[in-house]
This record gives structure tokens, C-alpha cells and sequence, in this order.
């Protein structure tokens, strides 16, 4: 099974210092963020921004090079930090002190993580008054993205009457996939559905067996899940990506 790996692109990594007065009710923090979208990182960029009470006052931006105030505080900060040759060193050194090193770390951490997938074989539809059955193999709570489904028949590939969707993602990092078979029931057969994934040593085979009973049939065979991505970002930040997981 031929694999590949995809550049974890758009990451922002973030961290939060707080200081609270208790007292007065006053909070404020500033976050950094750092933003790319190409592989050698040539667009990357810092951000750091600076709130009191939920407000964002001033920015730094390494593209504009420069600090920039949204308020009266944050206008008269800029002028004096814009003008202090060391802060303003020290402002431009963090896209590679802070940002370079992050976002390999974190990249490097996701892309050589591999979670097994979790697969069931069901039947989706009887033959009935002549009409062929449907069979359904779906994968679930896989990483990487790359997965490869196919049915055999008496040690066979089928190559027809074959319907798979493309690998969906649940919006956590997983991802799932699901490939319906349509055929008619001959005595002595077998029917299996064949996974590959990089995450598995050899092709996961599951059989269909009609004489077992319904929850034997729709068995589940689960490999090792470890919670690695939730460990990446916590160590690294926050990793933003598309909608809720869907499982």
C-alpha cells in the first residue's frame, strides 16, 4: 500500500500570559500567534497582541514590523515600544525564537502519529424476491487520512458493484470511511472486506459470516487508539481545523 504524508498547514500556535487585580476587577493578557500556510515556512508570520478587558489595545505584527495601538493606551504604547531599539529586537527575534521552533515541533509530532481504525462489517441490505444483498464496511477513528478499503471474494478482489465514499474527517483529527458491496448470496462462499492503513503491519481482513448471529455478525475489530493529538495541543497550543467530530 503506497502512503503519504501532508503538511499541517494554517497551525496557530498560541500562549496566554494573565495577570488578574483582583481588587479593581482589571484583567489583561497578551497571546501569540504564529501563522503559516507553506511547507518551508517562508510566509510565516508572528502576531502577538496585547488585551485588557476582553479589549485588544495594541499589536505586533512581524509582517508590518512594528508595534500598532487600537486605543489611547495602545497608540501611546506603540509610539514609545516603536521607538526602543531593544524591544523592538526582541519583537522581531520571536518569529524564530517562539514560532519556528513550535510549529516544527508540533507538525513533526502529528504527522508521525498513527491511530489504528476501528472496523465494522454489517449487512446494509438482505437479498430478498431475487434482489442482490448490500454489504457495508465502514472504518472509523483513523490517522493519517490515507486509508485503502477493498472486498474480496474466495480470496478474489471484486472490482465491480463497489461504492466507497472518500475519506471523511470528524473534525478531531480522525477520520472515517465507508464502502458498500452489492451482490447475490451463493452457498460456500466468503465475502470479505480487506483495510489498509500505515498504521497497520499487515491488511486487516474481515469475513462475513451469515450463520452467526447479529451482534457476531456486526463485530467490531478495534485497534490502538492512543489520545496522542489532545497531548499535541496541549504541549503545543492550539490547533484549529474544521467542525465538531461527527462520531
Amino acid at each position: 500500500m503506497s502512503s503519504s504524508h501532508h503538511w499541517i498547514s494554517g497551525v496557530i500556535i498560541v500562549s496566554t500570559v494573565l495577570a488578574v487585580d483582583g481588587f479593581n476587577g482589571y484583567y489583561n493578557f497578551n497571546v501569540e500567534h504564529c501563522h503559516f500556510s507553506s511547507w518551508d515556512l517562508s510566509d510565516l508570520e508572528y502576531i502577538a497582541s496585547y488585551v485588557f478587558n476582553k479589549a485588544e489595545f495594541i499589536r505586533f505584527n512581524s509582517t508590518v514590523g512594528k508595534f500598532v495601538g487600537y486605543t489611547e493606551l495602545g497608540v501611546h504604547n506603540a509610539e514609545i515600544w516603536n521607538k526602543d531599539p531593544a524591544k523592538q529586537a526582541q519583537m522581531k527575534a520571536r518569529k524564530d525564537t517562539y514560532c519556528k521552533g513550535n510549529v516544527q515541533l508540533a507538525n513533526y509530532a502529528i504527522l508521525t502519529k498513527k491511530v489504528e481504525p476501528k472496523v465494522r462489517l454489517s449487512m446494509g441490505k438482505a437479498s430478498t424476491g431475487g434482489h442482490p444483498a448490500v454489504l457495508m464496511c465502514s472504518a472509523y477513528n483513523f490517522y493519517p487520512k490515507l486509508i485503502k478499503v477493498t472486498w474480496n471474494r474466495d480470496g478474489q478482489e471484486i472490482t465491480g458493484n463497489v461504492i466507497s465514499s472518500e475519506e471523511l474527517a470528524d473534525g478531531d483529527w480522525y477520520y472515517q470511511i465507508h464502502s458498500h458491496l452489492e451482490f447475490t448470496p451463493k452457498a460456500g462462499e466468503k465475502i470479505s472486506c480487506v483495510v489498509e492503513h500505515i498504521s497497520l503491519r499487515d491488511p486487516l481482513e474481515i469475513t462475513w459470516d451469515p450463520s452467526m448471529p447479529e451482534p457476531e455478525r456486526n463485530k467490531i475489530a478495534i485497534g490502538a487508539a492512543a489520545l496522542v493529538l489532545g497531548l499535541i495541543v496541549t504541549a503545543a497550543g492550539f490547533i484549529y481545523k474544521p467542525r465538531s467530530r461527527g462520531l
